[in-house]
């Protein structure tokens, strides 16, 4: 017999509470972001003149744009060796050592991120690789497999067989087979594994403070920058506009969900 929870004395405040400490700092970043004064906790009045100068700003630009960059690139090397490694590690038969391979591609989920970033710059530094660019690029897609690899999986393991039997039953090659029933069936998980692999890669600070150059320095780097000087209105509109595209990715990620159940 079910119990409905929301009948549980308290538990409703308790809801009430944890939200409000959940969301109550994200409101007053955006709040404050409006905010005609220089010094972030004294209103003065209401004012769009910080989202001016934070989309004026040039080092500003240049870090969104490499942050995006390193991204897209990362999240889509990330996404297709995950995909690979999936596909072998479940649809594979006679794969030898396949737990091992799975700790293998999930190691980077396993250790701690500083320890990760120290072996990625010890390890550039002794093949003498020196484009900042690059660097970021092959240090995100490394932390970023494991991340895209997890959806990929789990859908693949919940996913019958018998449909890709079906297919090869009736002649199909091996490559009409993923091309037509399997990545069709798995889209959500590869979605959903791309979409964490960008969120991660956009999020990180600690391999990118240590691998970032001049003229590459990403937007958690340079927003860190910022705070060493001060919080002023201005991070609080960048942190405001990172929100609303953060927001905008999720809703265009949800519709696309329920328009693909919706279909199926």
């Amino acid at each position: 017999m079910r119990q409905d929870v929301r009948r549980y004395p308290g538990l409703g405040l308790l809801v009430l509470l944890f939200f409000g400490w959940l969301y109550l700092p994200i409101a007053v970043v955006i709040g404050f972001s409006f905010n005609e004064n220089r010094l972030v906790s004294v209103w003065t009045g209401f004012s769009l003149k910080w989202y001016g100068a934070a989309l004026s700003n040039s080092a500003l630009v240049d870090a969104v744009r490499t942050s995006l960059t390193v991204a897209l690139i990362a999240t889509a090397l990330a996404t297709l060796t995950a995909l690979m490694a999936a596909l072998v590690l479940v649809r594979g038969r006679d794969v030898r050592a396949r737990r091992l391979s799975e700790v293998v591609v999930n190691l980077p989920l396993l250790l701690p991120e500083i320890v990760v970033a120290v072996a990625v710059l010890i390890l550039f530094s002794q093949i003498g690789l020196t484009n900042g660019l690059l660097k970021l690029i092959l240090a995100h897609t490394a932390f970023c497999i494991p991340f895209a690899f997890l959806p990929i999986r789990a859908r693949l393991q919940g996913m019958t067989p018998d449909f890709e039997e079906a297919a090869q039953d009736l002649y199909a090659s091996p490559w009409v087979v993923f091309r037509r029933v399997t990545l069709p069936l798995i889209l959500p998980g590869v979605f959903a594994g791309a979409m964490l692999a960008f969120v991660m890669s956009m999020d990180d600070f600690i391999t990118s403070n240590m691998l970032a150059s001049g003229g590459n320095t990403t937007l958690p780097v340079y927003i860190f920058g910022l705070i060493k000087q001060g919080t002023t209105p201005e991070l609080n509109a960048i942190s405001t506009l990172i929100i609303a595209a953060s927001l905008l990715l999720a809703t265009i990620a949800l519709s696309l969900t329920f328009r693909g159940r919706g279909k199926s």
